[in-house]
């Protein structure tokens, strides 16, 4: 059973064994420009886990994913074009999940861990990124429309809502 705590110190090797395979998997499946070879950063993964947003998903067999989570707003989420957010209760975003494709579920674990903390889960993925949009609606989450990240990029963005 997969379990999820936070990140610390220690696990960051792993962490950043899981997004260098996640990085190659979007390259191998036609998404090559989402998060090439170079992001997230080392400098970033060393602040979501002093801000204690990142977390590990593990089980006894050890770390097969990484997740950073924010609650509050998202400044990259106050505009979107082509439609709208569900509604604007609190939420927490779900950024930068990734998995070392040794075990299943790890999407659908760190979702049900969100819509067991709140009420409200947002957040988004890149056109070409087919298999994340699988998952996202897999999980009952609502397209909403495009927002667009810090370097200008467009993404799809995605709500969950318990009303």
């Amino acid at each position: 059973m997969l379990k999820i705590r936070n990140a610390v110190k220690e696990d960051v090797p792993r962490i950043m064994e899981i997004y260098c395979y996640a990085q190659e998997f979007m390259i191998k499946c036609g998404n090559p420009t989402q998060w090439g070879h170079s992001y997230p950063t080392r400098e970033l993964i060393d602040r979501d886990i002093l801000n204690q947003a990142c977390k590990v998903v593990y089980d006894e067999t050890g770390i097969h994913g990484v997740v950073a989570l924010y609650e509050g707003i998202d400044p990259t989420y106050v505009h979107i074009e082509d439609g709208s957010w569900l509604n604007n209760d609190p939420y927490i975003t779900i950024h930068r999940i990734a998995s070392d494709g040794r075990v299943h579920g790890v999407f659908k674990t760190v979702a049900d861990y969100c819509k067991n903390m709140i009420d409200n889960v947002k957040l988004d993925t890149h056109a070409n990124n087919l298999i994340m949009q699988s998952l996202i609606a897999k999980n009952g989450f609502t397209r909403c429309g495009i927002i667009h990240v810090d370097d200008g990029s467009p993404r799809i963005a995605y709500q969950w809502s318990k009303k």
